[in-house]
C-alpha cells in the first residue's frame, strides 16, 4: 500500500489562515500558530459583534428619536405609545430617519400622537 502524505491539505489549510492574517503586526502575520490564533480570534469577535450591531444601532435609532421626541414636547415612551395608538407603523429605523433628515414630517407625527393620547 503506498505512502500517503498530507502536504497538499496542510499547505492548503496554513495558506488559509496566513492569507487572512495578511496586515497583522509582526508575527501574527507569518507565524502559522500565532497567526492561527489571532485569525480565530478575530472571527470570534466578528460572529458576537455581528449580533452587538443590531442592539448598537437600535439604540442609537432610540437615542435620536427620544431626542427629537423630546423636542416637540413628548418624551420617547409616550411618543411611541401616540404612534400605536394613531395607528402609525413605521419602525424605528424609519423614525429615526425621518427625525434626522425632514423634522418637519417628524413633528407632524408628534401631532398625530399627541391627539392620538389625548382622545
Amino acid at each position: 500500500m503506498p505512502r500517503s502524505t498530507r502536504a497538499v491539505a496542510r499547505n492548503r489549510r496554513k495558506k488559509k489562515i496566513l492569507g487572512t492574517a495578511k496586515g497583522y503586526f509582526g508575527g501574527r502575520k507569518n507565524l502559522y500558530r500565532t497567526a492561527k490564533d489571532a485569525v480565530e480570534k478575530g472571527w470570534e469577535h466578528a460572529y458576537r459583534d455581528r449580533k452587538k450591531k443590531k442592539r448598537n444601532f437600535r439604540r442609537l435609532w432610540i437615542t435620536r428619536i427620544n431626542a427629537a421626541a423630546r423636542q416637540n414636547d413628548l418624551s420617547y415612551s409616550r411618543f411611541m405609545n401616540g404612534l400605536r395608538r394613531a395607528g402609525v407603523e413605521l419602525d424605528r429605523k424609519a423614525l429615526a430617519d425621518l427625525a434626522i433628515r425632514s423634522p418637519d414630517a417628524f413633528a407632524s407625527l408628534a401631532d398625530r400622537a399627541k391627539s392620538a393620547l389625548n382622545r
